[in-house]
């Protein structure tokens, strides 16, 4: 098969995945893209995706729990919340230490009056020891006002010995597993934005666990392919053994936006037209939900030729990782300045 067969084949424009890279010319050879795509369908003006191998069905956009912590009056974080779910998206995202608990809090109360049935509930945990992850899970549940988590994520796998930490015999992983067998737990997944190879030594350590995660969250976006690529490094070993992606980062908290090589459109419809399950992306206010719903109404895979034009126009400024502050610097490591958070 010919590259333009196979991006033909590809409604999700995988040629996005390894377009900057030389992993393009071997892609056959990594996964077949008739198995991996997530399956979609849309309802009404919302797109739905297959999670996985979980047999889960999320939206396509997510909504960010860090950025509805920011808002002064609770009761707008609260309006935020539940207009989005009312718009379709079902995903919710959210953290143990988002905002000091604040992010958790006002979302366990927007999840009141019926809207928890209506959500896909994902929050993260700092631990990687066994006690404090188990008191950070419950202490989640209580904020959050559930009796489940629907995913549970281990949050910031940044440090190469973080795998070791998580799987140890006294090692956060131990507290999930116990959480999922007590029915607190449905599904598990890890996140991390600051290297590939950290990621994939997670999977590695996971492998020699016997252990299978269910999702992982990673930055892919516009710049990525250019630097310390996730998309190509990481995308597809993910694909292959079934992990359902969450996509994140797709605007690099706004900083990618400041390069003025790309709009926010740009952004959203680049990382939806990867094949990832979810684009979680922060909401802070009504407009940035508007822009998110509108994102995903206008939503087509982009062309080949779309794809490459916007990687050209984005190169220069991607070449050093200039606009990837959670790949260069320490901003994005919450971990790293609170240690404690660690246990």
């Amino acid at each position: 098969m010919n590259r333009r067969d196979f991006l033909r084949k590809t409604s999700f424009s995988v040629g996005a995945v390894w377009a900057a890279g030389e992993l393009i010319q071997n892609a056959k050879a990594l996964v077949d893209p008739n198995e991996y795509r997530p399956k979609e369908v849309r309802k009404g003006d919302m797109l739905y995706r297959e999670l996985g191998k979980t047999g889960e069905q999320v939206s396509l956009v997510g909504l960010g729990g860090y950025h509805i912590g920011h808002q002064a009056d609770e009761s707008e974080s609260i309006t935020i919340i539940r207009s989005a779910i009312d718009r379709g998206i079902t995903f919710m995202d959210n953290c143990w230490d988002y905002n000091g608990g604040a992010s958790e809090i006002r979302m366990g109360k927007a999840l009141q009056d019926g809207y928890r049935e209506k959500v896909f509930l994902m929050t993260k945990i700092d631990g990687r020891t066994k006690v404090s992850a188990a008191s950070q899970i419950d202490e989640s549940l209580q904020r959050l006002q559930t009796d489940h988590l629907d995913l549970l994520q281990h949050h910031e796998i940044l440090r190469m010995e973080d795998p070791d930490g998580v799987f140890a015999p006294e090692g956060s992983m131990a507290a999930v597993l116990e959480a999922q067998k007590a029915g607190k737990v449905r599904h598990i997944g890890f996140t991390g934005h600051k290297d590939p190879l950290v990621h994939l030594r997670m999977l590695d350590i996971a492998s020699q666990n016997n252990f299978h995660f269910d999702t992982l969250q990673m930055p892919l976006n516009v710049m990525d392919g250019n630097f310390r690529s996730f998309g190509q490094q990481v995308l597809p070993r993910a694909l292959k053994e079934g992990i359902g992606v969450l996509g994140m980062k797709s605007m690099g908290d706004g900083v990618l936006l400041r390069s003025n090589t790309v709009e926010p459109i740009d952004c959203l419809h680049y990382a939806m037209s990867l094949p990832v399950s979810v684009v979680i992306t922060g909401i802070d206010s009504m407009k940035i939900l508007d822009q998110a719903s509108e994102a995903v109404r206008t939503f087509k895979p982009l062309s080949e030729f779309e794809i490459s034009a916007l990687l050209q126009r984005t190169r220069t400024a991607a070449a050093k990782g200039e606009y990837e502050l959670y790949k260069t610097t320490s901003h994005f490591d919450g971990t790293a300045k609170n240690p404690q958070w660690l246990g």
